[in-house]
């Protein structure tokens, strides 16, 4: 999934006041008081407490439906894998899991030209940029899951066309068993010039991906640029390049095996679950944190409405939301649940901490349009062709 733009928010870190949950009115098709099967779900936007439109209702209905299309979601992608078995096991909802490899265009293209077909997705998990593209393309349904009120105000599309799932931060990953001092910020690695043998990948070319941008992003606040400046953070990749410290590939599990990369700069939450290295270790940069979100849309041509809007209730759900934590990514009412105490306390304290006196950042989507014009027309010439 996983070359889109994405929005952040300021909130990763942050509290919500959330009112209390209460059933309220729904949108419906042909709904009648009783009989889930007279119930249009694709026009359903929330549930009710009781009668055809109820929780009880909507899983007798995604049951009858029997299946649930997703789209680029790799196994190993925030415990997608443990997810979507959990939720096959729980409804018995079988999962037709699509191009786990594909980026969020692919994902909103797939909405295009799979529509009217039994195997188009259902729904989709992408940057928060392409979900708002997609909402003024009339792609999406609205829909607000029974957790509404516990996802902030930041994280969501106030119709429910969107609403982010989970998020992370910029981190450094690092094989303690290779490499004698393991940085801790960005500055630490431009000092490099082999004693300490660095080996610095990003998991791939920043002019293709969002989170490669993002590890620019980041390198620019702390080497004197800003969100709105990014051009700091090209010099620095170049700089490593020139100091033979960074290596032009598509770092991942599979180039720190094999020696090729010994550090990653990457999401937190995937070097969690995507690199198991022995003696990995994961620390947010002292010099600078960013952070960003995922985001969460059904389809509003989704051949299995049910199924489409129980999997949402699901992944809201304190199960669901634990379940993303369990793969160290934050979700998004993390806030809420630690409030409210039914956080998993063991995943929280394995968190990356953020740094002493560090503010995380979380760049817009005009900053993030805007990275990646700067790195679009600088990279190639400064720091090379390669990843």
């Amino acid at each position: 999934m996983r070359m889109a733009l994405r929005r952040t928010k300021a909130v990763l870190a942050a509290g919500a006041t959330v009112a209390a949950l209460s059933g309220v009115a729904v949108t419906t098709g042909n709904a009648v008081a009783s009989g889930a099967s007279s119930v249009n779900w694709a026009k359903v936007t929330h549930l009710t407490k009781s009668g055809s439109t109820s929780f009880a209702a909507l899983v007798k209905a995604a049951k009858k439906e029997g299946v649930l299309n997703v789209i680029a979601l790799p196994n190993n992608w925030a415990n997608y894998g443990n997810i979507i078995k959990t939720f096959e096991k729980k409804y018995k909802i079988r999962i037709n899991s699509e191009n786990p490899d594909g980026s969020s265009a692919q994902e909103v293209q797939a909405l295009k030209q799979d529509k009217g077909r039994a195997s188009a997705p259902d729904v989709i998990d992408v940057g928060t940029s392409y979900a708002i593209t997609a909402k003024q393309s009339h792609l999406l349904a609205p829909y607000k899951v029974q957790s509404w009120s516990a996802i902030p105000a930041a994280l969501k599309d106030k119709a429910g066309y969107w609403f982010d799932d989970y998020g992370g931060y910029v981190a450094i990953g690092c094989d303690t068993a290779t490499v004698k001092s393991c940085p801790t910020s960005f500055k630490q690695m431009l000092t490099e010039t082999g004693a300490n043998g660095y080996k610095i990948g990003i998991n791939n070319n920043p002019t293709v991906s969002n989170s490669a941008l993002a590890a620019v992003q980041a390198a620019a606040i702390a080497n004197g640029g800003s969100l709105s400046n990014v051009g700091p953070g090209v010099d620095f990749f170049a700089t490593l390049n020139k100091n033979g410290a960074f290596v032009p590939t598509i770092a991942d599990a599979a180039t720190v095996q094999q020696g090729a990369t010994n550090i990653v700069i990457w999401w937190d939450y995937l070097q969690a679950s995507g690199i198991t290295q022995k003696g990995w270790k994961v620390v947010l940069p002292s010099d600078a944190v960013l952070g960003e979100y995922y985001t969460q849309a059904i389809s509003a041509s989704a051949p299995d409405p049910a199924a489409a809007r129980l999997w949402e209730e699901f992944l809201y759900s304190t199960q669901g939301q634990n379940l993303w934590l369990a793969g160290l990514a934050r979700p998004a009412e993390l806030a809420y649940m630690e409030a409210h105490g039914t956080a998993s306390k063991g995943y929280v304290a394995k968190l990356p901490p953020i740094p002493k006196g560090v503010t995380p950042q979380y760049p817009t989507t005009a900053q993030i349009l805007g990275a990646a014009n700067t790195v679009n027309s600088q990279w190639a010439t400064k720091v090379g062709s390669g990843a």
